[in-house]
């Protein structure tokens, strides 16, 4: 049978809204996106630790990778999408202190495929992984950026303090000297004949107060949340990850005041680091105590007062204290990690080694510190609480987590805002931590630590 001939001008007309439809659909593509996948947003957040590019869109999406050398280059192919402003916006949020990418080419590779070229710095270990839709987020593509030879916090912090072990050996020879000094005094008074009841006592100097330490403790510093995980959100915008690490550089600060002290910082920028990589870290620059620094947020907005936890092996002490552990312990879901490459191992140990003498050492901080912001501020619990928290489950190490206010009600959130308040927090904290390791100096440091 024929086909069917469509009269001169039917043809057209129909040739005609067939380019007008079809105009349409490309200018879609370039306003939007074609072939089924939304780009909701891209970021990038850069650290000495890792660089991580979020690709946030309304489906999952198919990526292919490659490295390339001779220079540095990671490639990605993003299938079944056309380059459109969104994606394009990601070239511009490259910084130059990026530690690890100088720059971000994309362009169209193919019909329905966007090439991503990111040209590197150095050598990097890349980790690419999805994660399905949590809390605010949709579906994300998320590559993290690692160098080849990761930094060593230890000896880092080795370095930053170098000075201050100097200075405090130095203090240690002379306290040794005048011991020695002393001790001879005593053996040659103690040939003598006896002295009149009436002679008057000669008088001793008194040993400097960072005398009794014999090495510098060492404090981390963990700043909640950070990076993809914004934390808790107050009603003016204020985000949890933000109050908290000015907070915690402001305590870093004033530790590095201490003659005996040292601070590490688990992180120092905007940027997310997984809950066990946390106390790895801390692990690993040998911490004498962990600080992990938050905001509490509770579904109703007058709950109130800052509050210490640490670690329960027993259950929770409040129904409150166990809804805030589920809260942070959710961060890892939230900020993002990759589940395959997770070393279940050091899970577990952390899990199964917290040891009663860690809580105990920790709740004597706790309460330490509990002590000295109830001196100007509102306290939630006149007590320490005790949970789970992830964060908290270094087996070796007394472990806190401070909740420094409520940012959820509207009066604290703007007491968090503010740099007067901030600064009495990092302050009692530090007062909290000196009274506590006035009465408890560390010991030395095993010959193979």
């Amino acid at each position: 049978m024929r086909e069917k001939q469509l009269p001169r001008y039917s043809r057209r007309r129909y040739l005609k809204a067939s380019s007008k439809l079809l105009g349409f659909i490309l200018l879609l593509g370039e306003v939007d996106i074609a072939w089924g996948a939304k780009i909701l947003g891209v970021r990038i957040w850069p650290s000495e630790d890792y660089t991580r590019i979020t690709l946030e869109s309304d489906t999952a999406l198919p990526i292919t990778q490659q490295i390339l050398t001779n220079p540095d280059r990671l490639v990605l192919d993003v299938q079944g999408m056309e380059l459109n402003a969104t994606l394009k916006d990601l070239v511009a949020k490259v910084k130059p202190n990026d530690p690890y990418v100088s720059q971000i080419r994309i362009g169209q590779f193919q019909p329905g495929m966007v090439r991503l070229v990111f040209d590197l710095k150095e050598t990097i270990k890349p980790q690419l992984f999805t994660l399905d839709p949590v809390a605010e987020y949709q579906y994300r593509m998320v590559l993290d950026l690692y160098p080849a030879t990761p930094p060593d916090p230890l000896m880092e912090l080795v370095k930053s303090s170098a000075r201050k072990e100097k200075a405090l050996e130095k203090s240690n020879e002379e306290i040794d000297l005048i011991a020695q000094f002393a001790t001879k005094k005593d053996k040659e008074a103690a040939k003598l004949p006896a002295a009149p009841v009436a002679q008057a006592i000669p008088e001793t100097k008194e040993i400097p107060a960072s005398a009794k330490y014999k090495r510098l403790i060492t404090i981390a510093i963990d700043a909640g949340h950070g990076g993809e995980d914004p934390g808790a959100i107050g009603s003016m915008g204020s985000k949890e990850k933000n109050i908290v690490l000015s907070i915690a550089k402001r305590l870093r600060d004033k530790i590095e005041t201490e003659a005996y002290m040292r601070p590490f910082l688990t992180r120092d920028g905007d940027y997310f680091v997984p809950l066990h990589v946390r106390v790895q870290k801390a692990r690993r620059v040998e911490a004498d105590l962990f600080v992990s620094i938050h905001a509490d947020a509770f579904i109703e907005s007058r709950a109130k007062g800052a509050s210490v936890f640490v670690l329960s092996q027993m259950g929770a002490s409040s129904s409150m204290a166990r809804w805030m552990a589920n809260k942070e312990n959710a961060s890892d879901l939230i900020g993002g990690i990759n589940i395959k490459t997770q070393d279940k191992q050091v899970a577990n140990l952390l899990l199964d080694m917290s040891t009663t003498a860690q809580i105990k050492d920790s709740l004597q901080i706790g309460n330490s510190i509990l002590k000295q912001m109830g001196a100007f501020a509102p306290l939630h619990k006149g007590k320490v609480e005790q949970a789970s928290f992830a964060v908290l489950k270094a087996p070796d190490i007394p472990s806190i987590l401070v909740e420094t206010a409520f940012i959820s009600n509207p009066q604290e959130e703007a007491r968090l805002n503010d740099d007067g308040y901030q600064d009495r927090i990092a302050e009692a904290i530090l007062k909290g931590i000196k009274e506590y390791f006035s009465k408890n100096p560390p010991v030395a440091r095993r010959l193979n630590s």
